[in-house]
């Protein structure tokens, strides 16, 4: 039997009856989206938990979860193939880190880095 992980920033929290509700990484309550310029993202090569298969995970992102999914969109877009955006990352089939810094660069991510080999 497989146990359920909790978030890492789950903090006791049970229930909210605020329908707009999230948490940041440190634990507060996300208010509103930073600007691009702002935002502190790392480009990460993963396959943890991913039966072998490589992602581009993109982490850091400080905001509402449609801006979110919007960024996410627009990136799995640019890179031609699939993923996820959820909790804070943005998930990209394959190894396209290159093409994700450079994407988010030029679309004004000036703090984004490129993290590992």
């Amino acid at each position: 039997m497989s146990k359920k992980k909790k978030p890492e920033n789950y903090l006791g929290l049970v229930y909210s009856t605020d329908p707009n509700f999230s948490l940041n990484r440190d634990g507060t309550p996300a208010s509103e989206t930073l600007p691009p310029a702002e935002q502190d993202l790392r480009v990460v090569l993963s396959s943890k938990s991913r039966g072998g298969k490589t992602v581009t995970l993109i982490e850091g992102f400080v905001g509402k979860e449609e801006d979110l999914e919007t960024l996410g969109k627009k990136l799995k877009t640019f890179c031609g193939t699939g993923g996820s955006a959820k909790d804070g990352e943005i998930i990209v089939q394959g190894d396209h880190r290159e093409k994700v810094v450079q994407w988010l660069l030029k679309e004004g991510y000036k703090r984004t880095k490129k993290k590992g080999g």
